[in-house]
């Protein structure tokens, strides 16, 4: 199997559900081959080096092997292999994220009644 697209690529190695989200992502710019915007068609080469953007994160995987066809989440993970960058930049991200959301978490119990009506002070801008 030499000549394989990039979005069945993409759909094959499980980073997206459908070839259309694949086709979507690339078209939109959000998919890089080899560091530079690929096209849809363009044919994938073992070693190559791809940035899919999952979510919050952006992994960098490299083209282990070529399948067009989708299968398990095993034997779609022997597809690529994430680089050593990109681990490490996710994983510094996601510390950032939860200290983020750690400093933004809401009160453990609702306010009691002076609490209310502090706050009700507080909002109608007077003392009573």
């Amino acid at each position: 199997m030499d000549n394989v697209r990039l979005d069945k690529w993409l759909w094959a190695a499980r980073f997206f559900k459908t070839r259309a989200l694949a086709k979507k992502a690339i078209e939109g710019g959000k998919v890089h081959y080899n560091g530079g915007r690929a096209k849809t068609s363009k044919t994938v080469e073992v070693g190559a080096l791809v940035r899919v953007p999952q979510g919050w994160e952006l992994l960098e995987v490299e083209v282990m092997a070529l399948s067009e066809q989708r299968r398990g989440a095993p034997e779609a993970r022997e597809l690529y292999r994430e680089t050593a960058d990109s681990v490490a930049r996710r994983a510094r991200e996601a510390e950032a994220r939860r200290l983020t959301n750690q400093a933004m978490q809401h009160p453990l119990k609702r306010p009691d009644k002076k609490q209310r009506r502090d706050i009700r002070r507080f909002k109608e801008g007077g003392e009573d």
